[in-house]
Order: C-alpha cells, then sequence, then structure tokens
C-alpha cells in the first residue's frame, strides 16, 4: 500500500496493539476496528492527493483532507496522551504507591473508560469523512481513478517549461563552453551507441543546453536522423514510440501496433544509421529499461541525449565508459550578472544598467542564486518596470511573494514544483522540514537524519539496516534529485541546505498543510494548529500567540535574543507531550528540572548554549534517542543517564577555540559513571574524559557493541592500551577521535592490530614513536586528523594509497625536512591542511600527485624560504590558504615578468579562485575571483614583502 500521512498513525496503533495489551482492555476492538478503517481510506487518500498535485481538486475535496488530517491528528494526541499517563503510573514506587493504590485503581478505570470513548469517536468522525469523500466522487487509485502521476500543463494547457525550447540565440549566455564539450562528445565519441546525461535541479538550463545541442549545424551534418522527445512525468510509452516513428521514419501512425511491434520497428530502422535521440524530462528508471530496446547499439555511431533532475537516473543509465554525465551546476555570480543585465536592460539601454540601479540589481542576482530560471523571469518582469530605485526595491522585498503570485513569475514556482510532485509520500515529510528552518539555514546532515527518527519519518528497513542508515538513504535520494544541495566538511559530513526557490515552495505546502506554526518577531506565519513550533528571534508573547495548541510536538529556537527559566517551565507545563527540542544556539544557560517531564521526548538538543548542568530528572526521560551537549559547559554527566537504555546518541563535545585547540594542555571531555556500558543501543559517545580514572573504562566500552563514533580525550598510554583492545571489537565504528593527555604523552596504538573495517574518520591528536601500520589498511577511510605526533619518518607513504581518503589535516605531525607527495599519490584528496611543520624546507609535489585537490592550507613553515614551482602540477586547485610564512617566502612569490610577459612559474595556476595571507598580528587580505598575476595581488605581495 502507498504511504499518505495516515501511514504513521497506522503504524502507531499496530504497536499499540502488538505492546500495550494493558492499556487497551475493554477498547481492543475499537482499536482495531480504527486501524482497519484507516486502512481503508487510504487508497480514498491517496486519489485525492494525487489529484490534487494536479490541480484537479475542488474546495470540497480539500476540505475533506483537512478533516481527515485532523482526525488523524486526534488520533495520535489520543495515543500519545494515554502512554503518558500510562508512563507516569509506571514510575509510582514504594509506599506511597501502596498507599494510593486503591485511587490509582479508579483512576485507571476513569482513564480506560476515558480512552474508550475518544476511540468510539474517532471511528465515527472517521466513517463521516469517508462518507463525505465517496460523495466527492474520490475513488481508490487501484479502481483507475487517477494516473496518480503529475500533468505537466497549466491551468491554460500550456506546459510552463515550453519557453525553454524556443531560446533565440542571442537570449544564450554562459553555456558555450558546455554546449561544446557535449557536441564534441556527440561527434567525436565511439562507433557504439553512447548517452550524455545532463543532469541538476529544475530551472538550471538542461533542455536550454539539450536544445542547442540538438539544433547545433555540426551535429545536424554528422547525422542522418532526428527525435526531440518531452517525457514528464506523465508519459505514455506507446505515445513517445510512436512519436519517434513518426520523427525518425516517416512513417504514417498505425494505431493497432502494440509495444513490441513499435519497439521492432524502431530497432530495424535504426540498425544501419548514424542517430541522435533527445529523451527531455525523465523521472523514472523504469522509463530507460523500456526505451533502450528500441535504440540498437551496435552501429554506426548512436547519441543518446537525456535531461534529468534525479542523479540516480542519470548513473543507472551510465553503463559503458563511453556514457557521459554531465552536471550543471548553479552559476556563478559573473554569469548570472551577465544573464540579467542582458535581460532586464534590453529594450531601453542595450544592456547596460543605470548606475543607480547598480547595488539592487546585484541583491536581486544574489537572491536568485544562480538559477537561470529565476535570474530569466525576474530580468524580464523588471524590463516592463520603471527604471527607479522605488520600483526595483519593491520588487525586491516582495520576491518570496512574486514567483508565487505574480503571473510572469509563477511559471518558475510550477516547474520547481514538479520535483515536489514527484517525491514518494515518506520523502514529501523530509523535505518539507526545511521549512522549519530560516532562510539560507544550513543543517549537519547527522542532524537533520537524528531530527527525522525522532519525528518517525523513517520507515523500518526489512533489512538489518538501522534507522540512522535510511535516514541517510532519504538524504540522499533527496540530494540525487537535486531539491537539497551540500558541501563536504573534514571528508565526511555534509551541510545541507535547499535553494531559496525551494525554500519559498516549501513554504507554500508547509502553510496548506499546517506542517509547522512559525513565529518571527511576534507574528504567526499562518492560523492553525500545527504539531511543530519553530519561533525565530524572540520568545515574547509566543505562547499567548499559539494559544490553546495541545497538539504541538516539536519546538525549534532559531537567533532567539532572550530565553528565561520561566518561558521553559511555562513551556514544558502546556506542552507535556514534546518529541524534540531543538535549542541549538539559544541564549541558554540552565536547563530546568521539569524536563524530566517530558516523558516522549526523544530529541534534546543544548548544541552551543550555556548550560553547565545537566538535571538529575533527565533519567526520567525513558523515550530519549538523541541528547546533544557539544559546545556547552557541562563537565560532567550525572549517574542517572544510565537509566536512558534507549539513548543512541550522546554527544557532549567541549568548547573549543581555534587558538586553543593548537595545544593539548587541556582539560577536555566530560566526566562518566560507571553504568554508561549499560546504554547498549547506543551509536555515538563523544567525548568522555579518560582521565582521572572514575570507571573501568575497557570494560564500559566492551559492552557499547553497536559504536559508530567514538571520542576519548584526555588518554594516558597505560589507558591507550587498555582501550586499544575494545577498539578492536568494534566492528561498527565509522570514526574514531583519540587525544593525549598532553604533548609529552606518548601512545602506543600498534597494539590494535585488526582496525574497524568500516572506519571512515580518524583523529590521533598524540605523541607516536611511529604510525600504526594499520591505517594503511583503512580502505573506507575518508578524513584523517593527525596532529602532535612529531614523527621522525616522513608519514606521507603510510596513507598515499588510501583510495578514499578525501582531507587530511596534519599540525605538529612530522618534524622534518621534506614533504614529498609522489606520483599517483592521494587520488581523492580534495583538502589539504598543513600547519606548524617546524623542520620542514622544501615540500614537494609530482605532476600527477593529488589530481583533485581544491583546496591548500599551509603554514607556518618557519624554514620555508620560498614556494616550489610543483604548485603549478594541482590542475584542479581552487583556493590557497597561507598562513604566517616568513618574509623571503612571501618576496618569493611576487610574480616576474619576463620580456614576452609570460608570469614566472609561481603563478601558473589561473584557475585558482582565492589566496589568503593570514597573519596572527595582522588583518588577512583576501582577494577572490582573479587571475593570479594581476595587478591587485602584485600589490598585495609587495606589501606583504615589507
Amino acid at each position: 500500500m502507498a504511504e499518505t500521512f495516515l501511514s504513521p498513525v497506522i503504524d502507531k496503533l499496530l504497536d499499540l496493539l502488538a505492546e500495550h495489551v494493558n492499556l487497551l482492555r475493554g477498547v481492543h476492538g475499537e482499536v482495531t476496528s480504527l486501524k482497519d478503517e484507516l486502512e481503508i481510506i487510504q487508497p480514498f487518500l491517496k486519489d485525492a492527493e494525487a489529484k490534487q498535485a494536479k490541480g484537479e481538486v475542488s474546495d470540497a475535496t480539500k476540505v475533506w483532507l483537512k478533516q481527515l488530517r485532523e482526525v488523524a491528528e486526534w488520533t495520535e494526541d489520543v495515543i500519545d496522551e494515554n502512554l503518558y499517563h500510562l508512563a507516569q503510573r509506571h514510575r509510582e514506587r514504594g509506599f506511597v504507591n501502596s498507599l494510593r493504590r486503591a485511587g490509582d485503581c479508579v483512576r485507571s478505570l476513569k482513564r480506560h473508560h476515558h480512552l474508550a470513548s475518544e476511540i468510539r469517536g474517532i471511528n465515527k468522525s472517521l466513517y463521516k469523512v469517508k462518507e463525505r469523500g465517496l460523495s466527492f466522487g474520490l475513488r481508490p487509485l487501484e479502481q483507475g481513478s487517477s494516473s496518480g502521476t503529475v500533468t505537466k500543463v497549466d491551468a491554460s494547457g500550456v506546459d510552463p517549461r515550453l519557453g525553454s525550447l524556443f531560446i533565440e540565440e542571442d537570449e544564450l549566455v554562459g553555456i558555450d563552453s558546455t554546449s561544446k564539450e557535449v557536441i564534441r562528445n556527440l561527434v567525436e565519441g565511439p562507433s557504439t551507441r553512447s548517452v550524455i546525461s545532463l543532469v541538476g535541479e529544475g530551472g538550471i538550463g538542461k533542455t536550454t543546453l539539450a536544445r542547442k545541442v540538438f539544433k547545433d549545424e555540426v551535429v545536424r551534418q554528422e547525422f542522418e536522423c532526428f527525435a526531440w522527445i518531452t517525457v514528464s512525468q506523465s508519459y505514455s510509452m506507446e505515445k513517445v514510440l510512436k512519436s519517434m516513428i513518426k520523427q525518425i521514419c516517416r512513417e504514417k501512425e498505425e494505431p493497432d501496433r502494440t509495444i513490441e511491434e513499435l519497439i521492432e520497428c524502431l530497432r530495424h530502422y535504426l540498425e544501419t544509421k548514424r542517430y541522435v535521440v533527445a529523451f527531455d524530462d525523465v523521472w523514472e528508471i523504469d522509463f530507460w529499461e523500456v526505451i533502450k530496446h528500441s535504440l540498437p547499439s551496435k552501429n554506426n555511431r548512436a547519441r543518446i541525449i537525456i535531461t534529468t533532475r534525479n542523479t540516480a537516473i542519470a548513473n543507472h543509465v551510465k553503463d559503458t565508459p563511453s556514457d557521459h554525465v554531465q552536471e550543471l551546476k548553479a552559476w556563478s555570480l559573473e554569469l548570472a550578472w551577465e544573464l540579467f543585465c542582458k535581460k532586464a536592460f534590453c529594450l531601453e539601454f542595450q544592456g547596460r544598467r543605470p548606475q543607480e540601479l547598480d547595488e539592487l540589481s546585484r541583491k536581486i542576482v544574489s537572491k536568485c542564486q544562480g538559477l537561470p530560471l529565476a535570474i530569466t523571469a525576474v530580468a524580464g518582469l523588471l524590463s516592463k518596470k520603471e527604471k527607479t530605485e522605488l520600483e526595483w526595491q519593491r520588487v525586491l522585498d516582495n520576491l518570496n511573494y512574486e514567483f508565487v503570485r505574480n503571473p510572469h513569475l509563477s511559471s518558475v514556482s510550477k516547474i520547481l514544483s514538479f520535483s515536489y510532485h514527484d517525491l514518494p509520500y515518506h520523502l514529501r515529510n523530509c523535505v518539507l522540514y526545511f521549512g522549519i528552518f530560516p532562510e539560507d539555514y544550513s543543517i549537519l546532515d547527522e542532524r537533520l537524519c537524528r531530527l527525522w527518527i525522532s519525528e518517525d519519518f523513517i520507515v523500518k528497513s526489512r533489512t538489518y539496516k538501522t534507522l540512522e542508515q535510511v535516514a541517510e538513504e532519504y538524504l540522499s535520494e533527496l540530494i540525487h534529485r537535486n531539491l537539497v544541495s551540500f558541501e563536504i566538511e573534514h571528508g565526511v559530513v555534509r551541510r545541507c541546505r535547499v535553494h531559496d526557490l525551494i525554500r519559498d515552495l516549501i513554504l507554500t505546502k508547509v502553510d496548506e498543510f499546517c506542517y509547522c506554526q512559525i513565529v518571527d518577531e511576534n507574528k504567526l506565519r499562518f492560523e492553525g494548529k500545527s504539531c511543530r513550533l519553530s519561533i525565530y528571534r524572540s520568545t515574547k508573547g509566543v505562547l499567548n500567540l499559539i494559544g490553546d495548541n495541545s497538539k504541538i510536538r516539536s519546538i525549534f529556537l532559531f537567533n532567539i535574543d532572550k530565553l528565561t527559566e520561566s518561558f521553559l517551565s511555562s513551556l514544558f507545563e502546556k506542552f507535556k507531550l514534546l518529541k524534540v527540542l531543538d535549542f541549538q544556539d539559544a541564549p541558554l544557560d540552565k536547563l530546568p528540572n521539569e524536563i524530566g517531564n517530558l516523558f516522549n521526548l526523544k530529541y534534546l538538543n543544548l548544541n552551543r548554549t550555556k548550560v553547565k548542568k545537566v538535571p538529575k530528572s533527565i533519567g526520567k526521560l525513558l523515550n530519549l534517542r538523541t541528547l546533544d551537549l557539544v559546545e556547552t559547559l557541562v563537565q560532567e554527566l550525572p549517574i542517572e543517564i544510565k537509566k536512558l537504555r534507549n539513548l543512541r546518541h550522546l554527544r557532549a563535545e567541549p568548547i573549543v577555540s581555534k587558538e586553543t585547540d593548537y595545544s593539548l594542555d587541556l582539560d577536555l571531555g566530560v566526566k562518566i559513571h560507571e553504568g554508561i556500558g549499560s546504554l547498549e543501543e547506543l551509536q555515538i559517545l563523544a567525548s568522555v574524559k579518560a582521565y582521572p580514572i572514575t570507571v573501568d573504562l575497557k570494560k564500559e566500552l566492551e559492552r557499547l557493541r553497536k559504536l559508530k563514533i567514538l571520542r576519548i580525550y584526555q588518554v594516558t598510554a597505560e589507558i591507550g592500551k587498555a582501550i586499544g583492545a575494545s577498539i578492536e571489537k568494534m566492528n561498527h565504528l565509522e570514526e574514531l577521535a583519540l587525544r593525549a593527555i598532553n604533548e609529552d604523552e606518548i601512545l602506543d596504538l600498534r597494539c590494535i592490530s585488526s582496525p574497524p573495517p568500516l572506519l571512515r574518520y580518524l583523529q590521533l591528536c598524540c605523541r607516536l614513536r611511529q604510525l600504526p601500520d594499520w591505517i594503511s589498511k583503512l580502505q573506507n577511510l575518508q578524513g584523517l586528523k593527525l596532529w602532535f605526533s612529531r614523527l621522525t619518518n616522513e608519514p606521507l607513504k603510510c596513507f598515499k594509497d588510501l583510495p578514499n581518503l578525501a582531507h587530511l589535516n596534519m599540525n605538529q605531525t612530522y618534524d622534518g625536512e621534506v614533504l614529498h607527495f609522489e606520483e599517483g599519490g592521494f587520488k581523492k584528496l580534495k583538502e589539504l591542511k598543513l600547519g606548524k611543520l617546524e623542520g620542514l624546507k622544501v615540500m614537494k609535489i609530482d605532476r600527477g600527485a593529488l589530481p583533485l585537490l581544491e583546496r591548500l592550507e599551509f603554514g607556518p613553515f618557519p624554514l620555508m624560504k620560498e614556494m616550489s614551482s610543483d604548485i603549478q602540477h594541482l590542475t584542479n586547485l581552487k583556493s590557497l590558504d597561507i598562513m604566517d610564512m616568513p618574509r623571503e617566502f612571501v618576496v618569493g612569490l611576487q610574480p616576474n615578468y619576463e620580456e614576452d610577459g609570460i608570469i614566472s612559474h609561481y603563478w601558473k595556476i589561473q584557475h585558482v579562485h582565492s589566496v589568503i595571507f593570514r597573519y596572527k598580528r595582522n588583518r588577512g587580505h583576501i582577494y577572490e575571483n582573479y587571475k593570479l598575476g594581476a595587478p591587485d595581488l602584485l600589490k598585495l605581495l609587495q606589501e606583504q614583502a615589507k
């Protein structure tokens, strides 16, 4: 059965029937009946949602959907409330409990009677809602009422993407180099069939690029047969094949032919032809699995062009070395600016802009975030408006609203909305979650996944995958569909965000579905009740604004100016059924004891707050899965933590500034008590203090067999040997960090003979006599941090062949004079940081080493007097960060112009986007988007050399 918003409610009822039989005495039959009724309504709901996606629903059906949501929320409220009261009774113990036993029995009977009454009321309401749905003409999808796909036309019957097919040549900006590359792949490729997939988010210009290539004269001369097929989400395979036959074979349509016969007709005709077929806007892998049979692969150069928003489809289609995936990224500011000016000022100014509109124009371009579709639409709108600051400021102030409401811009939202409506239901909830966060907000992937799990968005896998692994798959699918973008940090962590225009689309759905109440400076985004509350800037008057909303289960705070203990106490008293509390970055210095009353709480985030102590009442939160104390002032965890048997993620990283991070003479980590090993569901334990010894750490760790992330600070040589044996047994471990108690303490990690096979990130901040041999065996390692090692033998040979290493950070790691990056080494390394190599004089980089390196940061190296010419071998380098290097080194960087005007060998890396010079006692200088050797760089170097 396909999922809808009823699916989580049905799952909750199934859990209730299976695990809480005592609670259901006398009402078991009614609960079973409710569950059955909800399952029957699911296909009706699916039909209504499919029609809603296509804009075919009446106002009456919208009301029906709203009423059904209210019944679902009512059901969840009743279940949560009764589980809460059941937990409250179980907490009572001892003498007080014996005195109150008779009264408790009476209360229990009242509770069962109340539950029975509520369930019967829900059943009656649900029956009425179902009958109304039938009267509106809804029927199950299985009976053929709807295709379940999204139509590509708007109310006028015109595809909003039609304009991409008919762009004039002089309107094309910024795609020449890409189109030439695609044309070269078409014309110069192999004699067999090859596929070129153009992939990227909606509005990025895939269709425009494909159309330009498809119509190119060089391509037209090289090939004999051509077909352009717009596939879209609501394609018919029969119609696609007939359209191909009409364009390629020039045959008249024969209506009686089967799909198999149509495929055979195309195969026979194309076997000896040189052909190009473009499939625009492909949404399903199944489409390719059928259509490929009509395209013979062994002939005189066959070429297929596919455009898609889904990276997974592009990768699936790529099954031979000659196939190529071209990812289209957001445009640079320069190209975006060129396109905007050409469109916005084309009528009166021939593409030139009035000076007084320069700043406003740049702000508007920045708002479009490199999306050509948005740039073109906004510029086209502005081209018809008065060229005054007042008029343009008005457009900028209301741009988000304009994208939804203005007919000149609404096509942008419609095109982007196709990606949302193509999502399966379980991913819609996940992408809507980005509407909770403020504009331009980025979030770590692990935090996002834990939130989804706490909200019960993640469907249990039938395999042995954990909820965390399934959540990561959900996120990866949203990334593949180009709805979510990300940046990699430390070679392992993804920081995720959505494009502003995608966020605007999300916010319209957030309002429509009452997904989240957003309170911004004492203003509600929409009137209505929601189970989530997101508070921006101020908590003043929030409780009065939201009124008596018992539905709230999740609360988020962003950029809050002030947070009082009384507000928190009122919050906990008013919303006792909370599941999620995210206080990250909030001005919070104390957590009230009332936190222990939130029995349903699954997620508590105090990251970057000033909380000093975790109250003992935390031990009452038996459903807590995530406790985040990163960068707080907490020094010790209460012993009551050991009661939290469902806890999976325990993070208590200390506050460490960049300055203090360069020293081991710090008292870091949190103190733990005996019994931490009883938390057998724990996947993350970071960071615990190993010294002074308060527990048998080896014994406790050996019980934590599910650990994925482990960070231990204040490690002594003796403790290091003890925990080494425990680490060997952690087969699920993916991240490991060990930090010695001081810079003189030598840790011998050779005692680990068999390292965890899944290790992705390793951090060793300690003195080492030599590198452990097992590091070179870590085939999955993506990030490596080695600090304070003081090695005498060059370390690079140990890990230059690691196949997945993307991030390498070495500080005070090596005391030698020469560091040599050998040819063929570090094939996937993208980021390299080298700091405080005090004996280093020469850094050699062979041609062919570090082929993917994008960012290089180094210094101080007090003995290095010049930059080697080897740096020109880093052909993929984009950012160069030079820190506290000697005066002679900076003088040596000055470009030397020879007689023929060629820049000296130091500065032949024309592709570097930015060079940063940092000095601790001087202000930093940053020049971005320039060509090396330009006068401004020369001036900078001369200035630094003084």
